[in-house]
């Protein structure tokens, strides 16, 4: 009997649009996901990728309870960056995330250097940016992992 070894084939691309990017940037099933910023020129392909990946509807603003995951439109003019993390931060429950999506081009982009300064002051930190659809930036913002206690 002659034994094929058959190569595993690489695992298939997420890509970087939809429910590709929604568990790329980290969502998983039975995750509560609060939004916020949501106006007309959010990305609703993005938006739905995020609900189907968990399996529920998003939380808006009105939510009360904690979160898994935060979802933040937020352009340029809306306000202080800082001050919208540190309001987000609230709302997650421990080992929770921020997904703020940035505008790439409208004249509303926010500067990574503000991007950077607020999460600072939120006690978050970048674990990556990704490109969810053509007109919005992700930049994924966690805490920093506790040190070990020996």
């Amino acid at each position: 009997m002659t034994v094929v070894n058959n190569a595993v084939p690489p695992p298939a691309d997420p890509g970087s649009t939809g429910s590709g990017a929604a568990q790329r940037l980290g969502f998983a099933p039975e995750q509560v996901v609060q939004e916020f910023g949501w106006d007309d020129d959010v990305d609703d392909e993005f938006r739905l990728a995020v609900e189907d990946v968990c399996g529920a509807e998003m939380e808006d603003d009105d939510y009360t309870g904690v979160a898994d995951a935060v979802l933040l439109w937020f352009r340029g003019g809306d306000g202080d960056l800082g001050d919208a993390l540190v309001d987000m931060v609230g709302v997650l429950e421990d080992g929770g995330f921020v997904v703020l999506l940035t505008p790439k081009s409208s004249g509303e982009e926010v500067d990574a250097s503000e991007i950077d300064e607020a999460a600072v002051t939120a006690g978050l930190h970048s674990a990556g940016t990704f490109n969810p659809s053509p007109d919005w930036r992700a930049h994924k913002l966690v805490s920093p992992k506790s040190k070990a206690r020996r």
